[in-house]
């Protein structure tokens, strides 16, 4: 190994050391894509402030970078990065309740990079949340009921009632039907997919029931028991893994600012879990023989 990880505790996050992320060579960010998959979250401390080219640079050796829809059909003089900024004005702080980045896009997004260049003076820690240790610790009667089930993801009510996003034109946020339980393509596997800022409701059962079953997973997904705690430090890089973890971006600062930037790399289609590690890929290798 090049590089020296340090697991927060034995669930999910770790932190890398001695890796210049301006500078990787091809064994380091193989380690480092080992450490995400293995750890769900990873952070780098000791950073030089990256520019947007490369954020943009280290964020697409992970996947084509995914653009936001916000940014959809807007000229930018670097698509797919995003800038992340509160101040004593703002209104809504982005970040600030359980989710998965944007998961209500047919392909969501894989891999999020996130550097702060101003943090504030206390607060503003970041909490993530294993999905795969959501999964695992469900019942066996539980896991059967999921088996199969999808939910709707949607980003009308964030993006267009919460942060009052323009969309020109009146056209729609993403919106996607997803399994409530995926498949890593790496670690292969299962992980519980289902937030609380875009997934609106459970298919494929009676409303009452759906509703309960909804509650009881969104509770269930952001136990104590799963999770990690960031502690920022300036120009720390956070990278997380949208497909098995949640975060969320405490908003205890106010008045104080915290800003950076933002860079994803873009996801697959979730697969379903099908109870055998693999199973869906051999068969979509298969059908595409």
């Amino acid at each position: 190994m090049t590089i020296d990880i340090r697991p927060l505790n034995p669930i999910i996050g770790a932190e890398i050391w001695d890796a210049d992320l301006a500078n990787l060579t091809d064994q380091q960010f193989g380690e480092i894509h080992q450490a995400s998959v293995a750890h769900g979250v990873i952070f780098f401390r000791d950073q030089p402030r990256l520019s947007p080219e490369q954020q943009i640079a280290f964020a697409g050796r992970f996947g084509p970078v995914h653009v936001h829809p916000a940014s959809r059909g807007v000229a930018a003089e670097y698509p797919g990065l995003m800038k992340i900024r509160t101040t004593r004005e703002t209104d809504v702080a982005a970040g600030n309740r359980w989710h998965s980045d944007v998961s209500c896009d047919e392909a969501p997004p894989s891999i999020t990079t996130l550097q702060l260049h101003e943090i504030p003076p206390s607060g503003g820690d970041t909490l993530f949340s294993s999905m795969n240790a959501a999964y695992d610790a469900l019942s066996e009667r539980m896991k059967t009921l999921l088996d199969g089930l999808t939910a709707h993801h949607s980003g009308e009510d964030a993006y267009r009632r919460l942060f009052r996003f323009d969309k020109p034109g009146e056209a729609s946020w993403p919106e996607a039907d997803h399994p409530l339980v995926r498949e890593h393509p790496d670690s292969h596997r299962p992980a519980l997919y289902v937030n609380r800022e875009f997934t609106e409701r459970i298919n494929d059962l009676p409303r009452l029931e759906a509703r309960a079953l909804f509650g009881f997973l969104l509770d269930h997904a952001e136990q104590v028991a799963f999770q990690c705690r960031f502690v920022w430090s300036e120009n720390a890089i956070a990278v997380w893994d949208n497909r098995c973890v949640q975060h969320h971006a405490v908003w205890d600062y106010w008045p104080h600012e915290r800003r950076g930037h933002r860079v994803t790399a873009q996801g697959e289609i979730p697969i379903p879990w099908s109870g055998d590690p693999g199973a869906q890929r051999s068969e979509n290798l298969r059908l595409s023989a």
